[in-house]
């Protein structure tokens, strides 16, 4: 069992911020909740670090089809679960709602709403994270992503990085 640093981001739109490289330099690997933009922004992040996305709404049929609209996967004991539209606790989407229900997993992580969420569902018990959203593109003030630690199970030193103002 080792130890992974994760980046997380979402939502962006097709917009590059050069500081991705710096703030993902110590992660092993980065994740993307969609509304990627383009297989052009999504090669790069794939240059950068082993990269798991999932596509969005926005996402046209060249990164539908590199890849899913929801990912699950096990990495050092922790059972994950993405896909863009997803609600939050209290108000999961009707497309993820059966599967949260009836195979909850560890960390659910969802992007589309361009808020940054990041909070304890007590009856289903899993932690939900959405990053917010990292493009420049929507509603959102403050362009946001995510770092964490995985360790044994656990998931500890959750960092907020913000990108600056938006717009």
């Amino acid at each position: 069992m080792g130890m992974k640093k994760i980046g997380l981001l979402s939502d962006t739109h097709n917009y590059w911020d050069e500081r991705y490289e710096t703030y993902f330099a110590a992660c092993d690997e980065i994740w993307h909740a969609g509304d990627i933009g383009s297989l052009e922004l999504s090669n790069r992040f794939e240059a950068l670090k082993p990269f798991r996305a999932v596509y969005g709404n926005i996402d046209d049929y060249r990164v539908r089809r590199a890849y899913p609209s929801v990912l699950r996967f096990t990495l050092e004991d922790v059972d994950v679960l993405i896909t863009h539209i997803g609600g939050y606790p209290g108000k999961y989407d009707p497309s993820v709602r059966s599967l949260l229900y009836t195979d909850p997993p560890m960390l659910f992580i969802c992007g589309h709403s361009h808020i940054l969420r990041v909070m304890y569902d007590k009856k289903l018990r899993f932690l939900y994270m959405n990053p917010g959203a990292a493009g420049k593109f929507g509603i959102h003030r403050v362009r946001t992503l995510l770092r964490f630690v995985f360790d044994a199970g656990d998931i500890r030193d959750l960092e907020v990085v913000e990108l600056g103002e938006n717009g």
